[in-house]
């Protein structure tokens, strides 16, 4: 039989090994990253793009009447029919809800507003965030709720979202409200279904 010299291959060797001698041209790698190809000769390590990697809903539990910009009460995360968030949950205090974590986060408002006795010729839903520097209208729906008819109750509703890039927990918050012309209109929550309510995603890292 033929005997097979085996050969060290770190003998004589320094420095990393490149990609045109077969290497990685890496002299270590990152816990959790991945090598890929940057152009045609070098690789890099990289992060693992994991998708959606956290999302959770909001919703309000009591109805009521005029404007309210920020809705500051009655908020809860789901909790029926088979929900469960993914990833860390987003928290809510007196109406201002925060981050888990940093990265894009889009947020869907959908709000249901009825009127039994008059229209209203405006009904706005807003999306207002802060970066630190104070609360503006990030996102506006506008919408309107027709006659009634014999007292018989007409509703409409207002949906809005934004793509909020949250670089810091601390200071990127987010809150929600209307804008509404009649007194009466009134805007409806449930706490056994979604009514009013709101869906938090995040994309990706900033």
């Amino acid at each position: 039989n033929m005997a097979f010299a085996t050969i060290d291959v770190t003998k004589g060797i320094t420095g990393t090994i490149p990609v045109a001698n077969g290497g990685t041209g890496l002299a270590s790698g990152t816990t959790d990253q991945f090598l890929k190809f940057t152009g045609t000769t070098t690789l890099a390590s990289a992060a693992v793009q994991q998708g959606l990697e956290a999302t959770s809903q909001w919703r309000l539990t009591t109805t009521f009447s005029n404007s309210a910009l920020p809705i500051t009460s009655n908020w809860e995360q789901v909790d029926t029919d088979g929900y469960a968030n993914l990833g860390s949950a987003i928290t809510e205090s007196s109406g201002v809800f925060s981050f888990p974590a940093t990265g894009f986060w889009l947020i869907t408002y959908c709000a249901s507003y009825n009127n039994s006795s008059a229209n209203d010729r405006y009904v706005n839903t807003l999306i207002q965030t802060d970066t630190g520097s104070g609360y503006a209208t990030a996102a506006k729906a506008f919408t309107n709720i027709p006659q009634s008819v014999n007292g018989t109750s007409t509703g409409a509703n207002g949906v809005t979202s934004f793509l909020f890039d949250v670089t810091n927990v601390s200071t990127h918050k987010v809150r929600f409200g209307n804008e509404i012309e009649n007194s009466n209109t009134q805007t409806t929550g449930d706490s056994n279904y979604n009514n009013t309510f709101i869906t938090f995603q995040k994309l990706g890292d900033t």
